[in-house]
């Protein structure tokens, strides 16, 4: 099975925990643990920016990585959503067996 880590951020607690538990619900995703506040400094259209904002760390199968992308875009409070998928190289067999067994194909 290949498994993905999927990072995204949200503006607010409540949006983090509202994606949560969207992608949860949908069997999109097996854990996402959620950190923050945290500050994020980027740039957006030509402006340097800072913005407090809370981390989503996904665990997922990567056949649902496009299902799951489109599912934050159509409900993230932001223009451009960070959405970067890790793949996961190693685990524990037995944490990887749950994983599977929590999420659809």
């Amino acid at each position: 099975m290949s498994f993905f880590v999927v990072l995204t951020t949200a503006a607010n607690l409540s949006e983090a925990r509202r994606i949560a538990a969207l992608l949860l619900d949908r069997k999109f995703a097996a854990c996402i643990s959620i950190t923050g506040p945290l500050e994020s400094h980027y740039v957006w259209k030509k402006k340097r920016e800072k913005s407090r904002e809370y981390l989503l760390a996904i665990k997922t199968r990567r056949s649902l990585f496009r299902k799951m992308e489109k599912t934050i875009q159509e409900v993230h409070s932001y223009d451009c959503p960070e959405i970067i998928a890790l793949p996961v190289s190693a685990g524990s067999r037995k944490y990887l067996e749950w994983l599977g067994s929590c999420v659809g194909r």
